[in-house]
């Protein structure tokens, strides 16, 4: 299949099926093409989508984003998850600000060079923002091409990921890169799916490879799996006589750096020896709550908290960078792990009904 022919009836099924009216495409600035590129890493559109709209409502800048201290920017994305993109999209707008006049650069290597942006987002935001001829390759491209091309091999793979890349180059059309870029991303994420995809609707069934050769399910290759492993965590959930919580700021790098959340600890022994520390009390008094699943890329993580109503520090122990009493009323301001503030406001308000 020629690349002419792919982009043209790829481009005629996104004048009647695609999306059209994503918040980020009205108006259509590299910032806020920009933004949504990296919020739709790892993430769906329908949950984007509002905290998009939240973000340049409050930020609607780079200048604005730079300038901004990174509590805010880790409240806003508060519950996207994968919260390293929102610590990068900030190091890059201030990198913006000393660098670049306060703009995004308008070449492939400058914007490679800003943190959290990869290859395909960097094309993503040339093609979409500015009309440049630069290729995408992400999950759902990956998937499509493998498919119409019959591409074995599982895409993470560098010698597969670069025979893809160079077909991606030769689909490139002369004009609409914007609709195009879009197209490619909305027909693998609502036709060319990866389970049930609609074949019957493709309107590029009579070229695909897969479709012919009945490897639809097989295409592309599924990466070798093996078993996730499984850690513990417990989580240390203290409440003073003014109904305050205790909350801790995780450490700069790691899952969830920077956020605000309830103290963790790997084991009741460390646990122990931190609440002594801390707090005057018995730690043997704590009220357990139910277990909360948590599941990452890499690992799944059992979440064990523990309930002291009451609690009160010990004479050194105060308000501090890294460590503050927080009135529930104040929680929707802080940057929290999704599982954390779902923990928080679930049992608030049980306790309130």
């Amino acid at each position: 299949m020629s690349g002419n022919d792919f982009a043209r009836k790829l481009l005629a099924w996104f004048d009647t099926s695609g999306r059209h009216d994503l918040p980020w495409q009205h108006p259509r600035t590299p910032y806020r093409v920009w933004l949504s590129e990296i919020m739709l890493q790892q993430t769906q559109v329908q949950v984007v989508a509002p905290y998009f709209q939240r973000f340049v409502a409050a930020l609607p800048d780079i200048a604005a984003l730079a300038a901004a201290p990174r509590d805010d920017v880790l409240a806003l994305w508060s519950g996207l998850g994968y919260y390293a993109r929102a610590r990068n999209l900030h190091a890059a707008a201030q990198q913006c600000a000393e660098r670049h006049g306060g703009e995004l650069p308008r070449d492939l290597e400058a914007l490679m060079a800003l943190p959290g942006i990869g290859r395909s987002t960097a094309g993503a935001i040339l093609a979409q923002a500015w009309g440049e001829r630069a290729p995408i390759l992400d999950g759902n491209v990956k998937r499509v091409l493998a498919r119409l091309h019959g591409v074995e091999g599982w895409p993470g793979l560098p010698a597969v990921e670069k025979h893809l890349w160079r077909i991606a180059a030769t689909h490139l059309p002369d004009a609409r890169l914007a609709d195009y870029t879009q197209a490619q991303m909305d027909f693998g994420a609502t036709l060319c799916t990866r389970h049930d995809p609609a074949c019957v609707l493709c309107p590029l069934q009579d070229d695909c490879v897969a479709r012919r050769e009945g490897r639809v399910g097989e295409l592309p290759t599924p990466k070798p799996g093996k078993p996730q492993p499984e850690r513990e965590a417990f989580v240390l959930w203290m409440e003073d006589e003014d109904g305050r919580v205790l909350l801790q700021r995780r450490p700069p790098a790691g899952i969830w750096a920077g956020l605000w959340s309830l103290p963790e600890h790997p084991d009741h022994f460390s646990a122990r020896r931190w609440f002594e520390a801390h707090l005057r009390g018995d730690y043997d008094r704590a009220e357990p709550l139910a277990t909360v699943p948590h599941g990452f890329t890499h690992y799944r993580l059992a979440i064990h908290p523990l309930r002291w109503r009451d609690a009160a520090p010990r004479d050194a122990v105060g308000d501090n960078p890294d460590l503050r009493w927080v009135d529930p009323t104040q929680l929707a301001a802080l940057g929290l792990p999704a599982p954390i503030r779902k923990l928080l406001d679930a049992t608030n308000a049980s306790a309130n009904a």
